[in-house]
């Protein structure tokens, strides 16, 4: 099946209760049993079943089952929040005096947390840019994850996924990308040799900007030395299976970040129009970023465009999309707040992936806790303004820039 037709008819996609079309929303804390027994088997994870919604929902599970397969994962598990799931997919396998590797690029929350992880003796180690020749020197024995973000926000530079995976199994370390600015319609990371991939699913796998969620999916296909990966050490038994256990049955479940039923359901209405939207979504950012890119003393950045960051990884990994995120400069903070409060379109909102267009001035609000050094290595500077393009009619988005950036003061 193809990409639209999956989302819809996949093998995850089951003949739910009552001939319902969609899962139903399980808006319940508990499940009842008829015997002791067969609760304790549940418990115990002998049978399947549902005892509790935090540690397992029928409409939670249905929604991980079908992002599972369209990512073509082995196991998938969601969180309450895609912070939640990026924190998880770390300290599921780290452990005091372990290290990281990462970008400098990576969204400002993303930084936020790896800060927070020093006080756990977890330190990261960055580079400017995720490619094997910047990340191998830093390579030692404390590292036991290389993590990045396959289109880094909002500096738009790409992951060459295939390069920094094998350069990382090399060192028999697991690939962690965050996907979320690229989402399943522009890649499945997996397929390219990451070990385990996150998501924000608030961002495009929603797309409507109503829930709050996020979720992990596990290859299973990295070899854990459980000798190395020290948190690791009592699920050898389970070899590949290993992660994705301990996530499912220790860490997850004790730390009580489980989705809630009717945000899974949201997220699966959403899905469901996933390849439509973002086929709007990134033909409407190339058409907008081309025509900013025309207007005097703006300097536009979308892997669409000849000579920006990510272009060529974007035509080889990405399906000559070059996704739904677009920044520009004008030449101060000033102006760039001007160019935002002209704007009658765009929606002055902190997210990304919606219907709707949205915009925001990152140096003043995403990366408030950053240092000035650690803005200019993700791309922010103060006269920097990101779009997260959204579905409406192109002509009307470029018409409104266009206005917005003409009307305001030179810098």
């Amino acid at each position: 099946m193809e990409f639209n037709t999956k989302l819809l008819h996949g093998r995850a996609v089951k003949k739910y209760a009552d001939g319902a079309t969609l899962p139903q929303i399980s808006q319940v804390s508990a499940f009842q049993y008829d015997s002791a027994q067969e609760q304790e088997d549940v418990f115990h994870h002998k049978a399947a079943g549902f005892a509790y919604s935090r540690v397992a929902n029928p409409t939670v599970a249905a929604f991980e089952q079908r992002i599972n397969e369209i990512e073509g994962g082995n196991a998938a598990i969601a969180c309450s929040s895609g912070m939640f799931a990026i924190t998880l997919s770390l300290l599921n396998m780290l452990c005091a005096g372990d290290e990281i590797i990462a970008g400098m690029g990576l969204y400002g929350g993303s930084i936020d947390l790896f800060e927070d992880l020093t006080k756990f003796d977890i330190r990261t180690r960055y580079v400017a840019h995720m490619t094997p020749e910047e990340i191998e020197p830093l390579i030692n024995e404390k590292t036991r994850v290389i993590y990045g973000e396959v289109i880094s926000n909002p500096s738009l530079e790409i992951m060459d996924i295939r390069a920094v995976a094998d350069l990382a199994h090399e060192h028999g370390l697991p690939l962690i990308v965050d996907s979320t600015t690229a989402s399943p319609y522009l890649i499945n990371p997996i397929t390219l040799g990451a070990d385990i991939v996150v998501h924000s699913t608030t961002k495009y796998i929603n797309g409507s900007g109503n829930s709050i969620g996020g979720i992990i999916i596990d290859s299973a296909k990295f070899k854990w030395d459980f000798d190395r990966f020290r948190a690791l050490d009592g699920y050898r038994q389970f070899k590949n299976l290993a992660y994705t256990i301990r996530l499912r049955t220790d860490i997850w479940e004790n730390m009580g970040g489980c989705m809630a039923p009717m945000t899974a359901f949201m997220n699966v209405i959403g899905l469901e129009t996933l390849g439509l939207r973002m086929q709007r979504i990134c033909d409407n950012a190339a058409e907008l970023a081309k025509n900013l890119a025309e207007l005097d003393g703006v300097e536009v950045n979308h892997p669409s465009l000849t000579g920006c960051t990510g272009y060529e990884l974007a035509n080889s990994q990405l399906h000559g999309k070059g996704g739904g995120i677009l920044t520009f400069r004008v030449g101060s903070r000033e102006r760039a707040y001007e160019v935002i409060n002209s704007l009658k379109y765009a929606v002055r909102a902190t997210s990304l992936g919606d219907t709707r267009t949205l915009v925001i001035h990152p140096a003043s609000t995403l990366y408030i806790r950053s240092t000035q050094e650690q803005r200019i290595a993700a791309g922010v500077y103060d006269d920097l303004i990101r779009v997260s393009v959204g579905i409406e009619d192109v002509s009307d988005l470029i018409e409104d820039f266009t206005n917005a950036i003409r009307t305001a003061k030179t810098a």
